[in-house]
């Protein structure tokens, strides 16, 4: 991409993935959490593993949320890597076939979903896993794709 088309593309929508995604992380951390707190309530050994298991999990959530940061900007759609900066997928908006939701029962109740963005040729597929209200989001990519 040459160095004029750079300057003229602004960011439109940047997010993680949604913190509701890890909620079967909260929840197996949420019990390892009372056990060690029953165990330390009821003088039993071992309460100190629950705990360390229990603060593991909470950083296994904030890790996995990081991986990947999605951009909507005004020419591209974009997967970056959370950590490192570097882009994963990249897929312009005039190359852009269709954009579909995804969302499970729980996903629903969360109003989270996964945008799975299929390319003209069909070779290449992007999926904005879980992000937060996916159909607000497939409406912005929508309209810019017909500008």
């Amino acid at each position: 991409m040459t160095e004029t088309a750079k300057t003229d593309e602004m960011v439109r929508w940047s997010t993680y993935p949604s913190w509701a995604h890890f909620t079967w992380l909260y929840c197996f951390s949420a019990m390892a959490g009372v056990r060690s707190l029953l165990g330390l309530r009821w003088g039993m050994s071992g309460w100190e593993v629950w705990l360390g298991g229990a603060m593991v999990l909470l950083l296994c959530a904030v890790a996995l949320r990081r991986w990947a940061r999605y951009a909507l900007t005004s020419r591209r759609v974009i997967v970056t890597n959370g950590y490192t900066g570097r882009d994963i997928q990249v897929l312009p908006l005039e190359d852009i076939a269709d954009v579909t939701v995804s969302q499970g029962p729980i996903a629903q109740f969360f109003d989270i979903g996964t945008l799975v963005i299929r390319s003209l040729s069909g070779d290449r597929v992007i999926s904005l896993r879980e992000v937060r209200d996916p159909e607000v989001i497939k409406t912005r990519i929508e309209a810019l794709r017909t500008k």
